[in-house]
């Protein structure tokens, strides 16, 4: 079985490929560990191996992983849904939030952001494919919404996050990466992050200009959900 730090290696090497074939410089792509339902001696030895930027989706748990981790210099990225009761703790707590998608929501996490932290970096959550599961704004309310979140003090306004639905042909999988894209450039504002791309579809997501690429199952193995942690 190959170790995390072996599957680090292949990962940041097939990012590499991915971006030469589209001549884009390979130092422009975030690899953001996923490391949701896996233990923190996961994190431990992916951040051995140079890994330092994680995403988690369950707050308690990324909360207890914190705690245990507090002598590494991580950086934590919030990618999960988010719940208004838990606004406080992720703006306490993490350096990016990924899946913003309603004003209300980001408006409590500009209020909850520390003062002594720098602006919490936000991306919106935009629903490219229209899933009626999955979260995120609406292409058409997306003008409006990052046009109120720029406003907030404790926010930074990044870019945009989206989960499209999976695909096998490599057409496919590009065709909402690229609205995503379309979408940031449409909005003229000073947006430098795109966050897409999976371990299925992180060539396809290059190529469409994704400078984080979130990737779990291909770091750390298959995830195993047997302990709910909300």
């Amino acid at each position: 079985m190959s170790t995390i730090a072996e599957n680090i290696a292949k990962v940041r090497e097939r990012i590499r490929e991915a971006a030469q074939a589209s001549q884009r410089d390979s130092q422009s792509v975030g690899l953001l560990a996923v490391s949701k339902t896996k233990p923190a001696a996961a994190v431990r030895e992916a951040y051995a191996a140079g890994q330092r930027d994680f995403g988690e989706n369950y707050l308690q748990e990324a909360l207890a992983k914190q705690a245990e981790l507090g002598d590494l210099d991580l950086v934590w990225h919030f990618i999960g849904p988010i719940q208004s009761n838990k606004t406080k703790l992720i703006a306490e707590h993490f350096h990016w939030v990924h899946s913003v998608d309603r004003l209300k929501i980001a408006q409590r996490l500009s209020e909850q952001r520390p003062g002594h932290l720098p602006p919490l970096n936000i991306c919106l959550q935009v629903n490219v494919s229209g899933e009626a599961s999955k979260s995120g704004c609406t292409p058409e309310e997306l003008p409006a919404l990052a046009q109120a979140v720029t406003q907030l003090p404790g926010l930074r306004l990044r870019g945009l996050m989206t989960i499209p639905e999976p695909s096998d042909d490599p057409q496919a999988q590009r065709a909402p990466l690229a609205r995503l894209r379309q979408l940031r450039d449409q909005l003229h504002a000073d947006l430098d992050t795109l966050s897409m791309g999976m371990s299925q579809d992180l060539e396809a997501a290059i190529a469409e200009g994704a400078t984080w690429v979130r990737i779990g199952t291909a770091l750390f193995g298959a995830r195993d959900y047997g302990s709910p942690s909300l």
